[in-house]
Parts: structure tokens; C-alpha cells; sequence
């Protein structure tokens, strides 16, 4: 079974003098000497090198004191998350399904072997609790594939404890940096090894440029899209906080670019691919959505008195909020292991790398791009119009919930413009928002009350009070009710504040 922690650590060129004097680090008590470790890690990738290339690393590491298999995900600079599993002679299953939005259908082969000879010494306090960990490690790096190139160095590791407090670290490095020691210019041993054995035709090449025409913002913001899609697949398996929902957005930023932006890429192309991304977002959806719902109403329902509180509410809440939750993650792994969900993202990467683009793709932004977000914003304003003149009721329920959907389409239109159009796009993205929120307000209310007149059936059935999910829906309606008397000036303010793009 795989454990995960949060790695904190900082990494330095290591200096022939080797570790310098740390007991005047502010805290450190003692500097206890751990001794020297041999580790001996294989690195695994694809061919083409797709984990490294999103700063991802697998390894299998013998010696020191975690053996193991790690699997290691970005999170900030200087932070990872490390999953850590039991040495095997193969990838575990969990491992290898945490990378599988990256690998698909490739093969995992080993590309580098480091050894490090690891001085570690630990920073402690006075009562002998660890402040961090550091390690002056000697490595020697072997690349196994495209021609077999070495390389050696000596850097420097400083791991925070677990629980600790990062401002530690900064404290180490001004030590450090007095002593002459200065921070690697690579983030990974891996990542230097990697750039110091490539063969020649290897080596990094230049980064493209900033977008210039229409086709390149467009895809830029597709780009960044499909890469959140994959970033969050493995969050998704772990069931990581609000990962689904992000996930999720990204599929619907994917959706509304391709429709608002027609123009400038072929939709007889990107047609079939949105119906895809359609599929994944219902998938999605199906336990994050009554996993809001539910939490909206609880939130609802710690705000109704004690006593008018009728029968078992609350456990009938989470009875109902739970009674899918794990069959619908079980079902969620089948999709994202499934052969249709790796073939979209195969779709995604062949789209990026070879754009369907249209003849205004090739045009400057400004004019293109702004008729985009101008024509979404037209259809935003006749639907809102459309309804204000329509008598409160399912009619105008409907068509509010038409509105926000189309808010969210120009809001993510005016997302991709914003690098082109600057700070009218901001706006835009802005007032939009600001829109999608009050009308998600009504549509909330819209589905809680469908709730409650089912939860209060099933209350009923079984003999219980239905008088609380009466109360309850009374206060939803009152809820749409308030926003529906603030739309009108609240439009009113977001066609006067809209600037021209």
C-alpha cells in the first residue's frame, strides 16, 4: 500500500569544504551526525521522456532508510508530494496508475541510475526534536538509454521535518549562503542528469516565443487546458480535495474555447473531441455534484433551530450525500483507466500538435478574438433579457440556468483572450463571473428544492416528520426569490461597466 507526505526541501551546490558549521542557525541545538548511506535509484520514464518533462519523478531506490518505489508530483518550487511504496522487482499497480494520463500506452523503461554516497547530518532543538534533515550527497549518474553518457557531482540537501515550519529553511539557507554555498541551479538530481548525459540531438532547445497571432493565443489557453486535465488525473485518484471539480472546469474551458472560437479552429475537427470531453465531464460529475448539493444543505440545515428540527434530518443528509460516494469513485478509476479516456487525451496532444486552424487563425489577435468574446457576450445579454420577462417559474428557472451557462462561456472566451486583449478581456472575465455566481445562486436553489421534495418523500414513506424539508425548501425559494429581484440592476451595472474590447 502506497504512503504519501509532503517533501519540503531546498538544494544547493556543495562546496569542496563540505557542510558548514549550521549550530548558528537560529533553533539548532544540536548538529547529530547520522552517518553515510548508500543509495543505488533507478529513474523510470517513457522514451520521449514525458515524465520529466512535467517534472515528475519515478524511481526504484535501494539502500538508506525508504527503500521503496517513489513517485514524486510537483507542488510548488522547493515542495513535492512523495508516494512512497513497499521495493518490489515491478511497479505496483497504484504507482503505475498515477501515471497513466502521462504514459498511456507507452512503456515505462529505465532511463538513469544514480548512485550517491548521502553524509547525512540532522538539525535538532533542544529538546532533540528534528528541525531538518541535511545531506551532502556525492552522485554519480548513468543514463541508460540513447548512448549511455556519465556524470558526477556533490550537492547539498536541506529536507524539512514533518509538521515543520518552512520559514526554517530560510533561516538554514542565510547560513549557507554566508558559508558561500548557493542554491542548485537544477531542481532534481534526476533533471540534472538527465541534462548532463543527453546526447547532443538531446539537449534542451530554445522555448517558442509569446503567441503573435489569433491560432496562437487560442491554443495556448487549449494547451494549458489539456495539461490541467492531466495534471489533475492523478489528484482524482487519490481523491484529493476539490481535484474533480478542477479537473472538471478544465473539460468545460476545453468545451467553450473550441465553440467560441470557431473561427479559428475547425470545428468539423474539434466537434468530435468536445463530445469527449462532454462524456469525461459527466463522468465527473455524477458524485461532485450531489457532493455540493449536499453540502449546501447542511449547511442550511445547522442554521434551522433545535427545535424545529423534525425526525432525523441530518443523518438522512449524509445517508443520502454518501450512498454513492465509493461506487461512484470506483466507477470514476474504471473511466480514467478506460481506453475512450486515453484516447482523448491522445485527441488533445494530436489537436495541439497539429492544428485544425482556419484562415483567421493567421490574423492579428485584436480584431478576431474580440468578435469571439463580443458575439458570447450578445448571446449572454439576450438570454438574460429573455429571462427577466418571464413570470417567476420553472419557464424562467430554465431559462436563468441557459443564462449562467452562457456567462461561463464568455467568461472562459474572455479567459483566453486575456493575454491578447489585455484589460478589457479582464473586465470581461470579471463581470462574468460575477454574473455565474448569482445565477449558480438561483440554480442551487433550483436543484435543492428538487432534493428536498424527494428527501422529504422518503421521510415521509418511512414514517417520519416532513417538516423540517418543508422549512427548509420555503427558505431555498426565498433564496431565489432575492436573487431574482437583484438581477435586473445587477445586469443593469454589468452592461454600463463592460468596456468595449
Amino acid at each position: 500500500m502506497a504512503d504519501t507526505k509532503r517533501e519540503i526541501e531546498r538544494k544547493y551546490e556543495s562546496k569542496d569544504s563540505g557542510l558548514p558549521d549550521l549550530t548558528g542557525v537560529a533553533g539548532v541545538a544540536d548538529v547529530v551526525d547520522k552517518g553515510v548511506a548508500h543509495l543505488d535509484a533507478t529513474y523510470y520514464d517513457t522514451a520521449d521522456e514525458r515524465l520529466a518533462a512535467s517534472s515528475v519523478t519515478l524511481r526504484r531506490r535501494t539502500g538508506g532508510s525508504d527503500a521503496g518505489w517513489h513517485l514524486k508530483f510537483p507542488v510548488a518550487p522547493g515542495v513535492r508530494d512523495e508516494i512512497h511504496a513497499p521495493l518490489s522487482d515491478t511497479l505496483p499497480d497504484d504507482l503505475a496508475g498515477l501515471v497513466r494520463s502521462r504514459v498511456r500506452d507507452s512503456e515505462l523503461l529505465p532511463v538513469v541510475r544514480l548512485r550517491s554516497e548521502r553524509d547525512v547530518r540532522h538539525l535538532v532543538d533542544a529538546e532533540g526534536r528534528l528541525l531538518a534533515e541535511v545531506s551532502v550527497d556525492a552522485v554519480h549518474a548513468e543514463r541508460l538509454t540513447g548512448g549511455g553518457g556519465e556524470a558526477q557531482w556533490t550537492e547539498m540537501e536541506v529536507e524539512l521535518a514533518d509538521g515543520g515550519d518552512p520559514a526554517f529553511l530560510d533561516k538554514v539557507e542565510k547560513r549557507l549562503r554566508r558559508a558561500g554555498v548557493r542554491p542548485s541551479r537544477s531542481a532534481s538530481k534526476l533533471a540534472r542528469a538527465l541534462a548532463e548525459t543527453a546526447p547532443e540531438e538531446r539537449r534542451p532547445t530554445a522555448a517558442a516565443g509569446d503567441p503573435v497571432t489569433a491560432g496562437d493565443h487560442v491554443l495556448a489557453y487549449v494547451s494549458t487546458q489539456r495539461d490541467a486535465i492531466v495534471e489533475f488525473d492523478p489528484a482524482v485518484r487519490r481523491d484529493a480535495e476539490d481535484a474533480v471539480h478542477r479537473m472538471r472546469v478544465a473539460t468545460r474551458r476545453l468545451r467553450s474555447t473550441f465553440k467560441s472560437f470557431g473561427d479559428i479552429l475547425d470545428r468539423a475537427v474539434t466537434d468530435p473531441v468536445a463530445d469527449e470531453l462532454k462524456w469525461l465531464a459527466g463522468e465527473l460529475g455524477l458524485d461532485r455534484d450531489r457532493e455540493v448539493l449536499a453540502a449546501r444543505l447542511t449547511a442550511a440545515l445547522d442554521e434551522v433551530p433545535d427545535g424545529l428540527v423534525r425526525g432525523p434530518v441530518a443523518e438522512r443528509l449524509r445517508g443520502w450525500s454518501s450512498a454513492e460516494h465509493s461506487t461512484a469513485r470506483g466507477r470514476l478509476i474504471g473511466v480514467l483507466d478506460s481506453r475512450r479516456y486515453l484516447a482523448l487525451l491522445d485527441s488533445l496532444d494530436a489537436l495541439i500538435a497539429h492544428p485544425p486552424l482556419r484562415k483567421p487563425a493567421g490574423e492579428k489577435p485584436g480584431k478576431t478574438i474580440a468578435k469571439a468574446v463580443k458575439k458570447d457576450f450578445r448571446k449572454v445579454a439576450g438570454l438574460v433579457g429573455q429571462a427577466l420577462e418571464l413570470e417567476p417559474g420553472t419557464d424562467r428557472d430554465v431559462a436563468l440556468h441557459e443564462a449562467r451557462k452562457k456567462a461561463k462561456r464568455t467568461r472562459y472566451a474572455a479567459e483566453a483572450a486575456k493575454s491578447a486583449l489585455g484589460k478589457p478581456a479582464k473586465n470581461m472575465v470579471k463581470s462574468m463571473k460575477s454574473l455565474q455566481n448569482l445565477l449558480g445562486e438561483h440554480q442551487d436553489s433550483v436543484m435543492a428544492r428538487q432534493a428536498l421534495r424527494e428527501l422529504s418523500a422518503v421521510a415521509h414513506a418511512a414514517g417520519e416528520s416532513a417538516f423540517t424539508y418543508g422549512l427548509l425548501h420555503e427558505r431555498e425559494e426565498q433564496r431565489a426569490a432575492r436573487v431574482e429581484a437583484e438581477l435586473p440592476g445587477f445586469w443593469d451595472g454589468i452592461r454600463s461597466g463592460v468596456r468595449a474590447l
